[in-house]
């Protein structure tokens, strides 16, 4: 069963910054409702991840630039084929072709690298949206990206490697073909790089997934993910699908204008974000039927569900009651105010066994006096500098758990800069 082949996987969830929850009941309306609701933040996180996407638009440009570029200056045309067929120009376009794809998809990888860094970021926000109910900042993207950044960039290279290997063969079949070799061992190559380079891609979805989740082992990383891709393949090729609409309206795009419009404005706002969306919330529900939720008591799954403002605000709470705990025990009130010393030559009169109503008088004037003179010595030296200054301490500190700002709102505090 997947879930006894997946205990490794229990209790290691890369999140640091947050609680992850279950959902029996599936992420799917969760995730639509977190997308509505939180629009402006899923803009924020599309805007920084296609930023480090830039290097590898760039060369994507460069290289249509650089064939172009080719095509003006030998005697075909790079669309539509031979234009002047002799026999020194025989293959020619196609030798260019390899030659150029070696180069520039050599440095897509190194591209992809880059990229790599906005996936995981973005990756581990839109989880972290999706276990905190929306919450998200700038400075956690960054963080995810120190989480997850190696077991992103795995998946990547790994896929960026088979993308480059399909090229060139599927260039290098191209090229054969128009020497006049034989088509068959070309197309056969041609065709089992493609379909490895789609079964790869699925799987390196998964091992983004798991990597993007959990902080496991490198084997433990690939064996669960080759687990959890066996185990869904029809779903996941369906939400892999339906993940990568935007990339399915860009291609659109190559024939209607409209949707190239549309595909551009999508990918710039939303593209990658409702990918990862669309990928985490699918891969979430899964981990949630499969793998034990770290979730350890109920009051972690409440907390999971606060706010970041109402999260601020227990934080302060519990720092005052803790504050307050150690106020209480540190104050003492033998030495925050004077006491008459004990006279080892005086005496109190005590009631004996045997009394007399005069016996009872004596002691209780013995004990008046005794108390006038406590009282005395208070007056004394109650503004003695050791006293005045020790209680002046705990005022400030006291007044400091209770006091407000100018606008009324209490001030942060913690037990330690209180009771330093």
């Amino acid at each position: 069963m997947a879930e006894s082949r997946l205990q490794s996987l229990v209790g290691k969830e890369s999140a640091d910054d947050y609680v992850r929850t279950y959902v029996p009941k599936g992420r799917w309306s969760d995730a639509w409702n977190l997308f509505k609701s939180n629009f402006v933040r899923f803009v924020i996180i599309n805007v920084l991840t296609l930023l480090f996407f830039v290097p590898i638009a760039a060369v994507v440009y460069l290289r249509l630039v650089y064939l172009t570029n080719l095509a003006a200056v030998y005697p075909f045309s790079a669309n539509a084929g031979l234009s002047v067929y002799t026999p020194s120009t025989v293959g020619m376009a196609e030798r260019l072709t390899l030659s150029t794809d070696l180069l520039f998809y050599s440095l897509m990888i190194l591209a992809g690298l880059i990229a790599a860094v906005g996936l995981a970021g973005g990756a581990y926000s839109v989880k972290k949206m999706i276990n905190s109910h929306g919450q998200f900042t700038v400075r956690g993207y960054f963080h995810g990206v120190k989480v997850c950044y190696f077991n992103t960039v795995l998946p990547v290279f790994i896929f960026m490697l088979f993308l480059f290997a399909s090229v060139v063969i599927s260039d290098w079949a191209a090229m054969e073909i128009a020497y006049g070799a034989s088509a068959a061992g070309p197309v056969t190559a041609k065709v089992f790089i493609i379909i490895a380079t789609v079964l790869v891609g699925m799987f390196c979805m998964w091992l983004f997934a798991v990597g993007a989740s959990y902080k496991v082992k490198l084997k433990y990383l690939f064996k669960n993910s080759f687990v959890l891709l066996i185990g869904t393949a029809l779903q996941s090729i369906f939400m892999i699908g339906f993940a990568l609409i935007p990339v399915w309206l860009m291609l659109i795009g190559m024939t209607s204008s409209f949707f190239l419009v549309v595909g551009i404005i999508i990918f710039i706002f939303i593209g990658f974000s409702f990918m990862l969306l669309a990928w985490m919330a699918y891969t979430q529900w899964v981990f949630d039927s499969f793998i034990e939720p770290a979730v350890v008591s109920e009051k972690e799954a409440a907390r999971a569900k606060m706010t970041p403002k109402q999260l601020e605000a227990e934080k302060l709470e519990e720092a005052r009651s803790e504050a307050r705990e150690l106020l209480a025990a540190g104050k003492s009130e033998l030495i925050s105010k004077p006491i008459l010393p004990i006279d080892t030559e005086g005496s109190v009169a005590a009631v004996p066994a045997r009394f007399t109503r005069a016996d009872v008088a004596a002691a209780r004037d013995a004990r008046s006096a005794m108390q006038g003179d406590i009282a005395a010595y208070f007056e004394q030296h109650k503004n003695d500098a050791k006293f005045v200054e020790y209680n002046k301490l705990f005022a400030e500190r006291e007044k400091a758990l209770t006091d407000t700002g100018k606008k009324g709102k209490k001030k942060k505090i913690s037990s330690e800069n209180l009771l330093r």
